[in-house]
């Protein structure tokens, strides 16, 4: 009945509430940006195991997790497991999440469309970019079925 007590049903990490009564490893997925291989890293990182309650850890452990998630490099995760290697703008591998991580997405859209590549062509428009078939799938770019119309009884239709 203490551990019930104890638990925190909120969890502040990378600016994303995290809901206290699930595991490390699934709570730490519901941030933007974070796999869960990504977040299997972490918590090996931090030496914790992925099957505690997220809201039973104490606030120094989950500030070296908040740390490590958004320094990844600075505690040795391997470079694979970053979101933005080599980044076109500064050569950098880094990690982003949440908002930094859509702003992103939607700069190198605007880019990808601005030099008129391929895939930017693809976005603007509005059809799927990596090459799957829009022969029978993708209604929703291409707008309603409209199907045959059947004529109303008593009109004549003129061939």
């Amino acid at each position: 009945m203490a551990e019930e007590q104890a638990i925190k049903h909120l969890v502040r990490i990378a600016n994303t509430d995290l809901n206290g009564t699930q595991a490390l490893l699934y709570a730490l997925r519901k941030i933007k940006g974070v796999g869960t291989m990504y977040a299997n890293a972490v918590c090996k990182v931090a030496g914790m195991d992925e099957a505690k309650k997220i809201g039973t850890l104490s606030d120094a452990e989950i500030k070296k997790i908040d740390e490590i998630v958004k320094d990844p490099l600075k505690y040795n995760i391997p470079v694979w497991l970053l979101n933005r290697k080599k980044d076109p703008e500064t050569g950098q591998n880094k990690h982003l999440l949440t908002s930094e991580l859509q702003f992103t997405v939607e700069n190198d859209i605007k880019f990808m469309k601005k030099i008129k590549s391929y895939k930017g062509i693809r976005h603007m428009f509005g059809l799927t970019v990596r090459g799957q078939r829009t022969r029978s799938n993708f209604r929703k770019n291409k707008g309603k079925v409209l199907g045959v119309k059947k004529a109303k009884p008593g009109k004549k239709t003129s061939k």
